[in-house]
């Protein structure tokens, strides 16, 4: 015989805490990338950053939007179709850069396109599986209100 428990949510106050430190988090790393200093400081990206950054923006600014959209409205719906969203965003983005490989780490003695590629199979795998569970999610929630 199985079991089920419903997992309590953290209070709305820690979920509001936690998703404007997302926001924030996104927020800043837009401007890291954007403004000041901008990826040109990075010495181990190559030009063909360039090919890359509006896919990394798209990821960062679906974060900060569905951050921001839950500070206002959080229901388990709402979270998980967001959930798709930003999996779907991040996916692209790692796909992309694993693409272009706009990295550049000529005289290092350690293998750090071998990591690099390693951490883009990481960042893949976990928003294909992020994605799954929030659609999962989103389907058990709609299913719930009927």
């Amino acid at each position: 015989m199985t079991t089920s428990e419903k997992t309590r949510r953290p209070s709305s106050r820690a979920r509001r805490t936690g998703y404007l430190v997302g926001a924030a988090i996104n927020a800043v790393l837009l401007i890291a990338v954007n403004a000041f200093p901008g990826w040109e400081a990075a010495s181990f990206l190559t030009a063909d950053t360039r090919l890359v950054v509006g896919v990394a923006d798209l990821a960062l600014v679906a974060g900060l939007a569905t951050s921001l959209a839950y500070v206002l409205y959080d229901p388990e719906w709402f979270t998980a179709l967001g959930g798709v969203v930003t999996a779907c965003a991040g996916l692209v983005a790692a796909v992309r850069i694993w693409q272009v490989f706009p990295f550049d780490f000529a005289g290092a003695s350690f293998d750090w396109p071998l990591t690099a590629r390693i951490v883009l199979v990481v960042a893949i795998t976990g928003s294909a599986i992020g994605l799954l569970v929030n659609l999962v999610t989103l389907v058990r929630a709609a299913v719930r209100r009927r």
